[in-house]
């Protein structure tokens, strides 16, 4: 079945004459009519550009031309990036008809690499938050569940690449976005180090608040970590060549060049702030047995500080107030999930302590915390999260260094995917995957197992709306798929894809690893 090859093996066969192009493309075309209806991953379809581009690829390889390593297989771009000829609003019904007439460097090396790209995808609005729903597009639904969010915000990416209709996807993590899908559908993503790509394929004036504490990493989405290695290659090697927004200082390290045997890997299940869902721990401690069979060490580590991490995105998202989400709205109504980041936000100073006071009396603890955090400060209260975002980082490699680590695997949220809606209340509970965009880290997430009968209990519940959220979410998550978060120090990224490989080689082989959904 053509849809069921990952990318890697599509262009191999395609290159062989085993397949063509025009026949690939087709059959992903028709995948994306057959399950779009009900997912609406695909929000920008170019169905007639991609055929024309088979049909030239095809042409290409009769001619005897050099052909790049994905020649013929087809793609999607999260709606985020600059695709000539299609627009990019972030999910605001000001930015309709936002028309791109360039492309950026990494879209740039996919057509160069010979990918024939199918259409753009999902998002949610202003970006900020892990649902794909907005009033331009509507929303995107999770090909395991559709009463599931496929997660935010390239949740449109992961749902598409998840149900066949595309063999690899562009996304970008700026909170957990790309990690985030991946393991609500079952495949997987990597955000690597920060500034090791470009940001160069966003448009200007869209959310660019100059905000650099922590910046956005676009990275790739695919069934297969082999997948997810091949477009790290590529994407490396555009992002060597210095663009306007960084020139990474390290060369890209082939993934293949490491051997899991002797790693030392550090692991936690719980981040002592927000307890994980049982399926999730079980993956944590099931991917340590796994790798303790393939010769590395595992041993615990105690976890980034989460209330210190929380603190530092929201205080470093929120330092220049809300002004770039209301002029990209421009008056629009934020929908539930964006809306009250924003009111957050608007709340001023001196207000801040006593909101977050009667918030707490009301049992409201996470939105206490969310309170205290936000809002727009002083130039030297930014340079004081800058330092103290340097020293959360300081710590963060000390404790890889105490334990001589390589290597950290982990949750990636708390939850399995979550209902629609529901992560306007489940701020902490994705605290597993934001930190690492504090820290910088690369951390990928690999998809390996689903949630089992008897899995989905509900946990304990407080008056606190996050838990009972959490609680809610938990029930009929059976059959949702369930991922491990791999984390490595700074431009250690092959370290992290050489442990989702070993991972997803281990695990492909059990019965309950997420394999092709709607079928």
């Amino acid at each position: 079945m053509i849809i069921g090859l990952d990318a890697s093996e599509l262009a191999q066969r395609i290159g062989r004459g085993d397949l063509s192009a025009a026949e690939v493309t087709e059959a992903h075309i028709a995948r994306i009519q057959e399950t779009n209806p009900q997912l609406n991953a695909v929000v920008i379809p170019l169905f007639d550009e991609a055929r024309s581009q088979a049909a030239a690829a095809d042409e290409a390889l009769q001619r005897g031309d050099d052909v790049g390593p994905l020649h013929g297989v087809p793609v999607t771009i999260k709606e985020q990036f600059t695709v000539a000829g299609t627009q990019t609003t972030i999910g605001a019904t000001a930015k309709i008809g936002n028309v791109s007439h360039n492309e950026g460097p990494l879209v740039t090396k996919l057509r160069d690499s010979g990918a024939i790209i199918l259409g753009k995808t999902n998002i949610i609005q202003t970006l900020a938050g892990w649902e794909s729903v907005n009033p331009v597009y509507g929303r995107s639904s999770n090909p395991w569940n559709l009463d599931r969010t496929p997660g935010g915000s390239s949740g449109g990416e992961a749902a598409i690449v998840a149900a066949g209709g595309s063999a690899l996807g562009l996304g970008g993590d700026f909170g957990g976005s790309t990690r985030v899908p991946a393991h609500f559908c079952g495949v997987h993503g990597l955000k690597p180090t920060s500034r090791r790509l470009s940001n160069a394929d966003f448009p200007p004036g869209l959310l660019g608040n100059g905000q650099e504490l922590f910046v956005p990493q676009p990275g790739p989405i695919a069934r297969s970590v082999g997948d997810v290695k091949l477009a790290m290659r590529l994407f490396a090697e555009t992002s060597m060549q210095p663009t306007p927004d960084l020139a990474p200082p390290v060369p890209w390290t082939d993934p293949e060049e490491t051997q899991v045997a002797g790693l030392r890997i550090g692991m936690y299940t719980d981040n002592g702030d927000f307890p994980v869902a049982p399926p999730i721990r079980r993956a944590v401690e099931d991917a340590a047995a796994a790798l303790e069979t393939m010769g590395a060490v595992v041993e615990p580590v105690a976890p980034p500080d989460p209330d210190e991490g929380i603190r530092l995105f929201l205080g470093a998202a929120s330092a220049g107030g809300i002004g770039d989400y209301m002029r990209l709205l421009e008056g629009e109504k934020p929908i539930p999930q964006v809306a009250g980041m924003i009111r957050a936000g608007k709340i001023p100073a001196p207000m801040r302590p006593v909101v977050a006071k009667l918030m707490e009396s009301r049992g409201q603890h996470q939105v206490a915390r969310q309170v205290r955090s936000m809002g727009a400060g002083s130039t030297d209260k930014y340079f004081e999260l800058v330092e103290d975002r340097n020293r959360y980082q300081a710590a963060f490699t000390r404790s890889l260094d105490d334990g001589r680590f390589d290597a950290v695997i982990c949750p990636p949220v708390a939850l399995p995917a979550f209902t629609h809606g529901a992560s306007e209340h489940l701020f902490a509970a994705v605290a597993y995957a934001y930190i690492y965009n504090v820290l910088g880290a690369p951390a990928g997430v690999v998809s390996i197992t689903r949630v089992r009968e008897g899995e989905d209990t509900a946990r304990e519940v407080t008056k606190d709306m996050t838990d009972i959220t959490a609680a809610e979410v938990e029930v009929g998550s059976v059959g949702l798929p369930v991922g491990v978060q791999v984390v490595a120090r700074h431009w250690d990224d092959h370290i992290v894809l050489a442990v989702m490989a070993a991972l997803e080689q281990h695990f492909r082989q059990q019965p309950d690893y997420p394999r092709l959904p709607m079928e």
